[in-house]
């Protein structure tokens, strides 16, 4: 049977394109392994059109219980740990490297064609200047490095089997509906009047809203080529500055929004820090989390695009949409 098997389905993107998948009817079953319960689909659940296994991607993955027809199922690989700052520098390696393989080893075993993969923008390292999916790869983290790594492994498989396909997007940071993410963090921030622009905001911040993420996959999945590797930001995409004004203009906020430098905002982060461990008390206020958000992310989609991919969504039309989807997110 044509079946899809999300690995790491319970997260934010899985989520949403398993919601996309049953609308379009596009699988016969849906297998969802993950380490976290799958939340929202009660009804699927219970009348068999969705089977949940509970799954660590770092161990051998269980063979799904029903028949699958190996040329049209496909896998989807979102599992990892992949917050930055928030994990020790190797557990991004003890997850990534080893569910790349097993993901693999599931594919074999099925005789599954088709795997897709969510890898990340975080290889590309620092870059003042434009990323496409020709530049070369220069990760500095162990995110960035163990998404590369990945990536490879994965290519491993691909060239196993003349017959095979693999699909790698490299999302920037994505948000929509109910994602407690960087861009609903700015938005917060800037209703409380309490969000700073690193360096005035001048750089590009690469960004995706989540409904444009599952076009893409969709997309590409109805391509025919063996190997598609491409990123996935907005087109065009707008300035941290223009992102901001976009956001006050839309809500109405009318809060100033202060601008410093962005090693000041580091040592303003290290003291947060400090006091917050004093009085054990978390923060998301990080001094390698403000770094970053001073850091050009510039990237293009290319790949998209060149095939005359439609890019729905502006910024202020993903807001727009996102709004009208989960208004509440807004109060």
């Amino acid at each position: 049977m044509k079946s899809a098997i999300i690995i790491g389905g319970s997260g934010y993107i899985g989520s949403f394109l398993l919601r996309e998948l049953l609308s379009l009817g596009e699988f016969k079953h849906y297998l969802v392994y993950d380490i976290n319960p799958l939340k929202g689909f009660d009804d699927e659940l219970s009348e068999g059109r969705i089977f949940f296994r509970k799954a660590d991607v770092r161990f051998k993955l269980a063979l799904p219980d029903v028949d699958v027809d190996g040329k049209k199922s496909w896998i989807f690989n979102f599992a990892a740990v992949h917050r930055e700052p928030g994990h020790e520098y190797k557990e991004y390696f003890d997850t990534n490297i080893p569910g790349a393989k097993n993901v693999n080893d599931l594919a074999r075993k099925t005789g599954i064609k088709n795997i897709f993969f969510t890898s990340s923008i975080a290889p590309y390292g620092k870059s003042l200047s434009k990323r496409t999916e020709e530049s070369n790869l220069y990760p500095e983290t162990a995110y960035g490095i163990s998404k590369a790594l990945a990536e490879k492994i994965h290519k491993e498989w691909l060239y196993e089997d003349n017959s095979r396909r693999l699909i790698i997007v490299r999302p920037s940071v994505i948000f929509g509906p109910k994602d407690p993410g960087n861009v609903y963090r700015m938005i917060k921030s800037l209703k409380k009047g309490t969000f700073v622009l690193p360096n005035g905001g001048n750089v590009i911040k690469a960004y995706g809203y989540v409904y444009g993420l599952i076009d893409s996959v969709l997309f590409t999945m109805d391509k025919r080529d063996k190997l598609i590797v491409y990123n996935y930001a907005e087109n065009p995409l707008v300035p941290l500055n223009e992102m901001t004004r976009i956001v006050k203009s839309k809500f109405g906020y009318n809060r100033p929004t202060l601008r410093l430098s962005t090693k000041i905002l580091a040592v303003i982060a290290f003291f947060v820090q400090v006091i917050s461990k004093v009085l054990r008390k978390e923060t998301s206020i990080h001094p390698v989390r403000v770094r970053k958000a001073g850091f050009p992310t510039n990237i293009e989609p290319k790949y998209l695009a060149d095939e005359n991919f439609e890019f729905k969504f502006s910024f202020k039309k993903a807001l727009d949409h996102w709004e009208s989807l989960s208004p509440e997110d807004f109060i």
